[in-house]
């Protein structure tokens, strides 16, 4: 340890533990949802230049479909809150 006036000062770093907060990519048909390397989840178009004005959103095993992207991206973003924070039932 060194001693800087008459204070102790400790030679180790802290190193704070940093949780990654999950992003949207946008793309060109589809949006993706991203926590590191991960995709949590996607929302995409229709096929290409047959859009129905639908969007269509997975995530994990849920999926469903939304008129506007604001509330499809919403849909992923809670599939993906209520599967970080549910206890599983059935635990390895």
């Amino acid at each position: 340890m060194a001693m800087a006036m008459g204070v102790a000062m400790s030679t180790k770093k802290k190193t704070a533990r940093r949780t990654r907060k999950p992003v949207w990519e946008r793309g060109y048909y589809s949006h993706g949802y991203w926590r590191g390397k991960d995709r949590l989840g996607t929302v995409k178009l229709g096929p290409r230049g047959e859009w129905d004005g639908t969007y269509r959103w997975q995530a994990g095993t849920r999926a469903g479909e939304s008129t506007s992207l604001a509330d499809a991206r919403r849909s992923v973003e809670q599939v993906v809150l209520v599967g970080t924070s549910q206890l599983s039932l059935f635990s390895d």
